[in-house]
């Protein structure tokens, strides 16, 4: 199964035993249709949570607890949705590439697409048997803030910023400091969902991107406030091929800490 897979691939593969389809809608929205079988996992679940910077990733051992409780097993393919376009399924997945589980498709539009599709839908609570899976970290899917600064002054590094065009601008606060990393691109996540097609990944994305100087010529990281919005950008690049990483501490650590370089 490709990395983004359509609904109407998805319906009639619902009962294939390596599937383990996980929704990161909010609880009313899951328990109101979500694919049937599918388990719900609250997207608190993929963040340490801890001020100044509530994106990081937690330990290995959280994880750990985190996985074994949605029946995780190293057999399982991964279908990601949610009901935002892609932000929260976009952590979810890059979370599976720092554990090492290769093995996973997002549903592109999520339950927007779904539903739009007309496709089933169950109320039912799934309560999956948890696993003994044992995860362990593995840090080259995400940069932290020492090595982005360490490639400010060359051509090594590209930093896409999803967040939107007043925060990066520095009129909008969210830190101690306002603005953004230097020399980063910004594009907005949600430009890159099409509204007309149940918010999936618009089907332009790569030109879209080129046409902002973010293409497979860079190394990417990818940010925001906290890596929720930035999960969706950095599933994007991935699904472009693009060399990408993401910055967990996000704006919330950059914009806090003493001595980063920002740019308004």
């Amino acid at each position: 199964m490709d990395l983004i897979v359509e609904p109407e691939e998805l319906a009639p593969q619902l009962d294939r035993e390596d599937l383990l389809i996980v929704d990161l809608s909010t609880p009313q929205n899951y328990h109101s249709g979500h694919i049937p079988g599918a388990v719900h996992l609250p997207f608190q679940a993929l963040m340490a949570g801890t001020p100044p910077a509530p994106g990081k990733l937690p330990d290995a051992e959280r994880l750990t607890r985190v996985f074994r409780a949605i029946g995780l097993k190293p057999e399982h393919h991964i279908i990601a949705c949610d009901d935002e376009g892609g932000g929260w399924a976009g952590r979810f997945l890059w979370t599976l590439e720092v554990i090492g589980h290769k093995n996973y498709s997002y549903l592109n539009g999520g339950m927007h697409a779904w539903r739009a599709a007309d496709l089933p839908l169950s109320t039912e609570e799934v309560k999956p048997e948890p696993s003994g899976i044992e995860v362990s970290i593995d840090p080259a899917p995400a940069m932290e803030a020492d090595e982005i600064r360490q490639h400010l002054d060359d051509d090594s590094l590209l930093v896409w910023d999803a967040r939107s065009p007043r925060e990066y601008s520095g009129e909008q606060v969210t830190a101690m400091k306002a603005g953004h990393i230097p020399g980063a691109i910004n594009c907005e996540w949600t430009q890159l969902m099409d509204p007309q097609r149940g918010l999936r990944i618009r089907s332009d994305a790569r030109e879209f991107l080129a046409k902002l100087g973010i293409d497979d010529q860079h190394k990417i990281v990818t940010h925001c406030q906290s890596h929720h919005r930035s999960g969706f950008t950095w599933l994007v690049g991935k699904s472009l091929g693009f060399d990408i990483a993401a910055y967990p501490g996000s704006w919330s650590e950059w914009g806090n800490l003493p001595d980063t370089p920002v740019e308004q």
